[in-house]
């Protein structure tokens, strides 16, 4: 393990308990009115509108050709939509939404300064966070009182993300940690997302990549749903085409860092976007492979001679 990766006590905070997160430089919005689900659904790729209080989703806002312009997690509390993102995509994602909400009764909020965002990772997130009332689907969201803080609760893959207000993240994290969670780095949240394989926008995704592409229209995507920005050629391709490229899962050699260049019989087939190394399961990383390169084919990385195996697609 590298010496600026995750330390041995957040990894076993991770594998065994809960450990402490603090991601409020992820970005935020809300959207309230009678017809926030409505609007939204216009734009998003996933069936926003058919939302129930205290249910979300995941969805990809994109352009009119269908590439990304953001994965959004869309948390609908009963009162509004809350939503966040990557904050490299929070400008193009607010530039979207504005326009879009011109002839809905909904309004768009700036939440990114005002609120913080702790995550609580581990099979014991639930017990710390006090979320026995919090569904077990992934955006299933709950408001909640964590000594004396008002926070909204929403479940993850990994255990359970709490959003407050920027006033009371301090005491939120301190009462956190109280109860046993171990503060941990961004680095074991990039372990933790590597291993689950799960692209992170602005990382292993970018404006040029189509949903289908990176394994993600299970997650992000409803084909039964109604119009909205991008859908032709989303639609085109899950019905018709055949991506160019796919999004994978590779054991990697140790040392290996993120932008090397992956190759198979002398031809470029893609490039290293995240590298983390786990414990028990080596060096991994993920990268958008030329399809040519199958799985379990393995591929030159960079210029050293050594070698990766591509385990396979994610979100398959």
């Amino acid at each position: 393990m590298s010496p600026e990766g995750p330390r041995a006590g957040e990894i076993a905070a991770l594998r065994e308990g809960a450990a402490l997160v603090d991601r409020s430089y992820m970005g935020r919005l809300a959207i309230s009115g009678p017809q926030a689900r409505e609007a939204l659904g216009a734009l998003a790729t996933n069936d926003v509108e058919g939302l129930e209080p205290g249910t979300g989703c995941f969805a990809a806002c994109c352009t009119a050709k269908g590439r990304m312009l953001g994965e959004i997690r869309v948390l609908f509390t009963g009162e509004e939509l809350a939503l966040d993102m990557e904050r490299v995509s929070l400008q193009p994602v607010f530039d979207l939404i504005r326009h879009g909400l011109v002839g809905y009764d909904a309004e768009l909020h700036k939440r990114t300064l005002q609120t913080a965002q702790l995550s609580l990772l581990g099979p014991h997130a639930r017990e710390i966070a006090g979320a026995g009332d919090l569904g077990n689907a992934e955006c299933d969201n709950t408001g909640a009182d964590v000594e004396g803080v008002a926070v909204l609760l929403a479940a993850t893959d990994l255990g359970v993300d709490l959003f407050c207000e920027e006033a009371g993240a301090g005491r939120l994290r301190e009462a956190l940690v109280a109860r046993g969670a171990v503060p941990a780095g961004i680095e074991l949240a990039e372990l933790a997302r590597v291993e689950s394989g799960r692209p992170r926008y602005g990382v292993d995704l970018d404006e040029t990549v189509i949903p289908q592409e990176a394994g993600l229209n299970e997650r992000l995507v409803s084909f039964e749903k109604g119009c909205y920005v991008g859908q032709e050629t989303i639609a085109r391709l899950h019905y018709r085409g055949r991506p160019n490229r796919r999004l994978c899962l590779l054991a990697l050699p140790a040392g290996t860092r993120a932008g090397e260049p992956l190759s198979l019989d002398g031809r470029a087939v893609g490039e290293l976007t995240s590298v983390a190394d786990s414990p028990g399961r080596g060096t991994l990383g993920l990268a958008l492979v030329r399809r040519e390169a199958p799985d379990g084919a393995r591929v030159d990385v960079g210029e050293r001679g050594s070698e990766a195996e591509i385990l396979g697609p994610v979100g398959s």
